[in-house]
């Protein structure tokens, strides 16, 4: 908490005192909600993002952050925007899971970048990871910032085909995020029948099963794919409690919300926890040019580590 709140001390020093005051309104259930929004209050908000998660919010962020945070406002009965920020820099070990739940960006689908999987599926990297089980007698996969759980489920699906007899082999997938609420829907694997639409038939029915009843609408991840995947709350910016190394990394469409200083320092961090020759993929609008010396490019988004 004393590290916190000395980065916290440290963040709003540096913060002006003097800025134009601003009101947003906003109707909200048919009745016009007027919460105060000055700049101050943006910038204080925008440098505790940084300080507390490493994302970087532009001056176009403002009408999302106003956006996401004002149920928080309502929630604890503050009207200004001053107050809610007060309240969080005083009770950060209470407000900080609400806060980052309600900031962070959640978008994902199944097979999201789908050629990834494809490149798992295929030679040479089906190859390696096949040798790699042989030497090893494992093989471990880390989706960082896995949302709801739809790229850790994707990969799964992707190892259980590619792979003889995965299930009974010590093949393991960490899943870990920053926003709690996102992380509880990946373990408990129930998703809306919509979100597999674009799924062949045979893996709608190899993978996952109908709900009736109550959860008519709805599908659950089959079970043998559910235990291949632990996932875990986790700030890329903080401490990292495992130990690797790690065989693949998907950190796709994360590092994009980071300054380019941010970013070298997480693809360092990625490369101390993989393998030798490890691999890690990153977004279609991502590079790690100019960032980090320490992958090649062997692929589309898709990076080896060579030092």
């Amino acid at each position: 908490m004393s590290s916190r709140a000395s980065a916290m001390s440290r963040t709003t020093t540096r913060i002006s005192n003097s800025f134009e005051r601003k009101t947003v309104n906003r109707t909200d259930r048919g009745a016009l909600v007027n919460f105060t929004f000055t700049d101050r209050d943006f910038d204080r908000l925008r440098g505790l993002v940084r300080e507390l998660t490493g994302i970087s919010l532009s001056e176009q962020k403002r009408e999302l952050v106003y956006g996401r945070l004002t149920r928080r406002l309502r929630a604890l009965s503050f009207s200004s925007f001053k107050d809610y920020c007060d309240f969080l820099e005083q009770n950060l070990d209470l407000e900080l899971e609400h806060f980052t739940n309600s900031i962070t960006t959640n978008l994902t689908s199944f097979f999201r970048e789908n050629h990834h999987f494809e490149m798992i599926a295929s030679d040479p990297l089906k190859s390696w990871l096949m040798n790699r089980l042989g030497m090893n007698g494992k093989l471990r996969f880390w989706s960082a910032g896995s949302s709801t759980g739809e790229e850790a489920y994707s990969l799964a699906i992707t190892l259980a085909e590619t792979i003889p007899d995965v299930f009974n082999k010590n093949v393991k997938i960490l899943a870990t995020d920053l926003d709690t609420n996102v992380i509880n829907t990946g373990h408990n694997g129930v998703y809306p029948e919509n979100r597999i639409d674009a799924l062949s038939g045979e893996r709608k029915k190899k993978w996952f099963q109908r709900g009736s009843g109550d959860s008519t609408g709805m599908v659950k991840v089959d079970e043998r794919l559910r235990s291949m995947v632990t996932f875990n709350q986790l700030n890329l910016m903080g401490e990292w409690p495992m130990r690797g190394p790690f065989d693949v990394i998907f950190c796709r469409n994360v590092v994009i919300y980071f300054d380019k200083p941010t970013q070298g320092v997480l693809f360092n961090r990625y490369a101390d926890i993989l393998c030798d020759d490890g691999v890690l993929f990153i977004g279609h609008s991502e590079t790690m040019a100019e960032v980090c010396t320490r992958f090649d490019l062997v692929g589309k988004t898709m990076y080896r580590k060579i030092c």
